[in-house]
């Protein structure tokens, strides 16, 4: 996975990382870890599920970083992100190893693993939904649903799994929604108030519930359309209304068992909030044996 912006990465990574920390009680856990034994230990870990696809590597390297170790000694780990996992005929699992001092090794492992058990969940599922997707050449978005605190694994981890980046923060993307509508009195008098707010290069998108709603969004000039719990029936009659220049996200109940009926001509997009609030877990561990030289 490559950021154009590798300094910028790092260093939201590691203050990342230090709010983990701190969570876990990092003056306590600096304290006793000290006086933990720091000899060698040989760490093997495990990815026991079939079709994983890794995430989550940077994070899982940096936990260690944190407590002293050099990156150079971990980095070699990064060739397998976004590696999909295929288990051997025997069942072995795809087991990487490294080595750690123990004092640091017992004290990262949870939070480590933590992070790189939900990256790689969220990695995993959101390519089962590109897969399908792509066969239409639809674009497979995320959502605001992530883990307070988490948004930027969250964020990370779907564009492992090739979906792209709806918006990080409300106002990255002015969003008329229900709320919105209730509150201003309809469609056209929430549109007319967020383009008021003056963001010249914002680009606004109008959350629609019906064909009506569309129709009206539509002779008010907007260009993007989140078309919300509309069934394949319904998305069909929008898509006969849709002008060139528009944009149709789909989004409401996603899932892998149904996504395939709203794969039709003329989606540009559908958004998956399942991708970051309830990935299915994959399984991985990670185990210690005090090395022998």
């Amino acid at each position: 996975m490559e950021f154009s912006d590798k300094a910028f990465f790092g260093k939201t990574l590691r203050s990342q990382i230090e709010s983990f920390f701190k969570e876990d009680d990092l003056d306590k856990n600096s304290f006793y870890m000290e006086r933990l034994p720091h000899g060698p230990v040989d760490c093997f870990l495990k990815f026991k599920t079939e079709g994983t696809l890794i995430s989550g590597l940077p994070f899982f390297i940096e936990c260690f970083s944190f407590l002293g170790v050099r990156n150079e000694s971990l980095n070699h780990l990064l060739d397998k992100e976004g590696h999909l996992v295929k288990l051997n005929s025997d069942g072995a699992p795809l087991t990487l190893t490294f080595r750690l001092p123990f004092s640091v090794a017992l004290t990262g492992e949870r939070l480590a693993l933590n992070l790189l058990q939900r990256s790689s969940s969220i990695a995993t599922m959101t390519s089962e939904f590109v897969r399908k997707a792509n066969e239409k050449g639809i674009s497979i978005l995320d959502t605001r649903k992530t883990l307070p605190g988490l948004r930027f694994l969250d964020k990370y981890s779907v564009r492992v799994g090739g979906g792209k980046n709806h918006r990080f923060g409300q106002t990255d993307v002015w969003m008329v929604k229900d709320n919105h509508k209730s509150f201003f009195g309809g469609v056209g008098e929430a549109i007319t108030f967020f383009r008021s707010m003056g963001g010249f290069y914002t680009p606004l998108v109008v959350e629609i519930h019906n064909l009506e709603e569309l129709e009206c969004a539509k002779n008010l000039n907007v260009k993007h359309f989140l078309l919300d719990n509309f069934g394949p029936e319904e998305i069909v009659e929008a898509v006969k209304m849709k002008k060139r220049e528009m944009t149709f996200e789909v989004s409401g109940g996603m899932s892998l068992d149904n996504v395939e009926s709203y794969l039709i001509e003329g989606v540009d997009a559908i958004s998956v909030g399942c991708l970051t609030h309830s990935p299915q877990l994959i399984d991985i561990s990670m185990k210690l044996r005090k090395s022998e030289n």
